[in-house]
């Protein structure tokens, strides 16, 4: 099946082209060219059901992987390695701490699980040169790793971030220049914002010196990272919701220094958004600041919710995995039937192409009971290159592995 226009890749973009992979029509969703004035929204929310050793059994994976339990830990969100192998994990509210799980016996499974830290609120986490970067709403913090896997008191890098609102979820990363890109969502579905931090990533200097706005008009980047092989950055952008069960679309986005990618007046391949109109609040019309946005590289389902984004750098899986970007949907509660709930691949290559998605971790969501046993959320891939999947709903981390076919 041929990609849509809306789904090339503009090769002038990057040095990299995105390869063709097969995806199902019902996975890959193209918003029609009218946007309805009037448009009905849906919410379903599937029953929440703990997930039991034998429901894990059902999980699908690609022939010759292999999903094992390797903790449960209720409200695990974003997760860091540590060189030596130790994983950390950020719980929000209630908890508000950071965990360090450790498999010391090499089983695959957590024998120490410890709080080290308690911040309110925190959820963004980064490892980097033996300190912990943490990150909540209005703060980011620093401490050092110490020898038994505990954390220094942290000390305070940022206190002045924007005020939480729809999307208070902070997530970090360092970047190959060795800054910490910070995501701050937006505090609405879909207006203007007020603080010009809000709807963005940040730049911040790891000292605590200074910051700047990388990109802007993002209403909510958790998952970006770096293309391991030209460095270029890719993040996977939360659709604005209520515009129906088909629009719009998760986007997946080049994100470049200085560039607006539309939120809050414009979406997918730069359609209007008619509820929002830039000469209100800018004082240019649509058209002026369609010129000025970048549109998308590609799109998933619509509110099937992107979560934790990350390249494959190991060599555990096999080679037509490295280079691949991984993707935690974490699943939809305002559509009328559920989507996402499962981790996706992208492929990336040298290759002219267009890029579609491919299910990699499925079976969490029931569709004949439409209830679900997990969320997918954060991921983090270990020193021995097993993948680590965290299931903020069910309260539970998962390790994935190769064992061959």
């Amino acid at each position: 099946m041929n990609a849509p226009a809306f789904f090339r890749v503009p090769l002038s973009l990057c040095s990299l082209a995105l390869a063709a992979l097969p995806l199902s029509a019902a996975d890959l969703e193209v918003i029609e060219p009218e946007v309805k004035q009037s448009i009905r929204g849906h919410i379903n929310e599937p029953t929440k059901l703990k997930p039991t050793p034998e429901m894990v059994e059902t999980l699908k994976l690609p022939p010759g992987f292999r999903i094992q339990s390797f903790a449960t830990l209720e409200g695990a969100r974003m997760m860091a390695f540590a060189p030596n192998g130790d994983l950390y994990v950020t719980r929000r509210a209630p908890h508000n701490d950071v965990t360090l799980l450790r498999d010391a016996n090499k089983n695959g499974r957590a024998e120490v699980i410890r709080q080290v830290a308690s911040i309110e609120n925190v959820h963004g986490i980064a490892i980097h040169e033996g300190k912990i970067y943490l990150a909540a709403i209005r703060e980011v913090y620093v401490a050092d790793i110490l020898a038994d896997g505990g954390l220094s008191e942290p000390q305070v890098l940022y206190s002045d971030l924007p005020d939480a609102g729809q999307h208070p979820n902070r997530t970090l990363k360092f970047s190959p220049q060795g800054k910490l890109i910070l995501s701050v969502g937006s505090t609405s579905n879909a207006a203007p914002e007020p603080n010009p931090e809000n709807a963005t990533l940040l730049e911040l200097e790891p000292d605590g010196s200074g910051r700047t706005i990388f990109a802007r008009g993002l209403r909510n980047t958790i998952g970006f990272d770096w293309h391991p092989v030209d460095g270029s950055l890719w993040g996977m952008d939360h659709g604005i919701d209520w515009l129906g069960d088909h629009e719009q679309n998760e986007e997946l986005n080049f994100l470049r220094r200085g560039a607006h990618y539309g939120w809050p007046f414009l979406y997918d391949d730069k359609k209007f958004n008619l509820h929002q109109n830039p000469e209100e609040t800018l004082g240019i019309t649509r058209e002026e600041m369609a010129a000025l946005t970048q549109a998308p590289i590609a799109g998933l389902t619509p509110h099937s919710a992107p979560m934790e984004m990350l390249f494959y750098r190991g060599t555990q899986f096999p080679a037509r995995y490295r280079n691949t970007a991984f993707v935690a949907l974490h699943g939809s509660w305002n559509r009328a039937k559920p989507k996402g709930y499962k981790v996706v691949t992208i492929q990336f290559s040298s290759r002219e192409g267009d890029t579609r998605a491919r299910d990699f971790l499925t079976g969490f969501y029931l569709p004949e009971t439409n209830a679900h046993f997990g969320r997918p959320c954060g991921m983090a891939e270990s020193p021995d290159g097993s993948l680590f999947v965290s299931d903020d709903s069910g309260g539970a981390i998962y390790r994935i592995t190769y064992r061959g076919r």
